[in-house]
């Protein structure tokens, strides 16, 4: 099982991205998938995660600006980030609890490689 994080770059204050990140492989299953951060001398951060019932939470400092949401066919992750700020320049990463189609039925965690979002003027 592989993550593919895509969407990252460069973008002005108040301006928007947004990251998919797919899941490939030999998949039964995927159970919560999520979106963390990580700033440059700061320790990676949990940004949002959405369940495989699609319920969503969120870090307190992107509530009301990022959208967490999912496509359960395409075994996609996705989030859309609007009113970026130069604080939320980061690497951001997927990661995914996945059931796997090999071997017994056990839950797995994977990362996905990062994608840099940079925000500046």
């Amino acid at each position: 099982v592989q993550l593919q994080a895509s969407g990252g770059g460069l973008v002005q204050p108040g301006g928007s991205l947004r990251l998919s990140c797919a899941a490939s492989g030999s998949i039964f299953s995927i159970n919560d998938m999520g979106w963390y951060r990580q700033a440059p001398g700061k320790q990676r951060e949990l940004v949002a995660v959405i369940t495989s019932d699609y319920s969503t939470n969120y870090a307190d400092s992107v509530k009301g600006r990022f959208t967490i949401s999912r496509d359960n066919a395409k075994n996609t992750v996705y989030l859309q980030m609007n009113s970026l700020k130069p604080e939320d320049t980061a690497v951001y990463y997927c990661n995914a609890d996945v059931t796997p189609g090999w071997g017994p039925k056990l839950v797995y965690n994977y990362w996905g490689q990062g994608t840099l979002v940079t925000v500046s003027s």
